[in-house]
């Protein structure tokens, strides 16, 4: 069950959707879902209402909202086309962390306001490029955000960047889950080092795994790295997480 919704924004209308499950009854937890870098897509979709089906309401919002409404990626194409590649990285750009404060804001105002949502304390949940943005968003409302976490995520502690939601995470006080594909070269085992460090130094309540085996976008069935065993993992991994922080 889905709904579209529109999101004022300070930087314009963010087209979202809602997800609940079949005859869902009263508000229910609130979960918020970043899409990878290919944006909305029926992968996504799917991903949402299975999330949903646990029992709880999924905002999913447009992160590309600024350059376009709806998908991004042409039917019968995907990230990985020449002609594709070059606007997905255009569009990402202009996600900047101040631009994704902004962001946070307005789904957490759309939150507060939608019926389905009982958005007291909230879960997010990214992948890829968006799993960052779990972590920030976490760090930017600690006292919303119950939980975070992040799949097959990219670059969350680059050495030298002053982007990376490596210098925020001792701003968290919710739970922290990521699940890291197996030799990804966007996260490698330098990265996952020093983000575990910096979360251990301040304090933060999380756990890191290995997808032993899983490469980068293993959770996405649209891609060719996708991994039938992982994805449910990672289903399994993001109900324990929701339900210990947001139902219990």
């Amino acid at each position: 069950m889905s709904r579209a919704i529109h999101i004022e924004a300070a930087d314009g209308t963010i087209d979202a959707h809602i997800f609940t499950p079949d005859n869902a009854g009263g508000p229910l937890p609130a979960v918020v879902l970043f899409t990878d870098i290919g944006g909305l897509r029926p992968c996504y979709h799917d991903k949402a209402q299975t999330v949903a089906d646990d029992g709880y309401a999924v905002l999913m919002p447009n992160i590309y909202y600024r350059d376009v409404a709806g998908p991004v990626v042409p039917d019968g194409k995907s990230f990985r086309d020449e002609d594709v590649r070059p606007t997905l990285f255009e569009y990402a750009g202009h996600l900047t962390p101040d631009a994704q404060a902004r962001d946070f804001a307005a789904l957490l105002a759309s939150v507060d306001a939608e019926p389905e949502f009982n958005g007291a304390r909230i879960g997010v949940v990214g992948y890829c490029m968006t799993g960052a943005f779990a972590l920030r968003m976490a760090a930017a409302h600690p006292e919303r955000v119950a939980s975070a976490a992040g799949f097959h995520s990219a670059r969350l502690a680059v050495e030298g960047d002053d982007n990376s939601p490596l210098g925020v995470v001792d701003r968290i006080k919710g739970r922290v889950y990521l699940g890291h594909a197996d030799g990804d070269e966007l996260m490698p085992p330098e990265q996952i080092g020093r983000l575990d460090a910096a979360m251990a130094a301040a304090g933060v309540d999380f756990t890191t795994e290995l997808y032993k085996g899983a490469g980068h976008g293993y959770t996405a069935f649209d891609a060719p790295v996708y991994d039938e065993a992982a994805d449910a993992r990672h289903y399994k991994r993001l109900s324990t997480l929701f339900e210990e922080t947001l139902i219990r």
